[in-house]
């Protein structure tokens, strides 16, 4: 791991997170009787744990308004979820105002272009290793793992490594 990377992260104090394509595998899940289903990773979750017992904040920001991923951040106990965000940026300095918090101690992890508003913004900006935009957009960090399987885990796995 690079010192840079290191260093960004050793600042996070919030770690943000888009939804569809980050914790899951973006595609959309349907049942015979039309239900939409998703599927998290377990890695994920267990990251959220990882940084909320060294003191690191959670919060979700999506664009999608699904109460799956209402339910999956209830069950996280993560307090602070935004769905349905049309403006992205303006939806976290909203939490970071309230929290105190500067952009250059928020870390972010998205995948495609509704996220750039905050990836050009936040302190350590990173992409899921199967993100569209990966080759339009240089992020901090790209993660070796794919949205669905461990990418927001990843990310939180180098904050806590850099804060040693």
């Amino acid at each position: 791991m690079n010192n840079t990377i290191l260093s960004k992260a050793k600042r996070v104090k919030i770690a943000v997170t888009d939804i569809d394509g980050v914790w899951t595998d973006s595609c959309i899940y349907y049942s015979s009787q039309g239900e939409e289903m998703k599927k998290f990773s377990v890695y994920d979750g267990m990251g959220v744990e990882i940084l909320r017992n060294h003191n690191i904040e959670t919060a979700i920001i999506t664009s999608e308004n699904s109460a799956i991923v209402s339910r999956r951040a209830e069950k996280l106990k993560i307090k602070d979820v935004i769905l349905g965000s049309k403006n992205k940026i303006n939806d976290l300095e909203q939490i970071l105002k309230l929290k105190k918090i500067d952009l250059d101690e928020v870390a972010y992890i998205g995948d495609d272009v509704n996220d750039i508003s905050v990836l050009e913004r936040v302190g350590f900006s990173v992409l899921a290793s199967n993100s569209p935009i990966r080759d339009s957009f240089q992020a901090d960090y790209i993660t070796g793992r794919c949205g669905g399987q461990g990418a927001f885990r990843e990310m939180a796995d180098i904050i806590i490594q850099a804060k040693k």
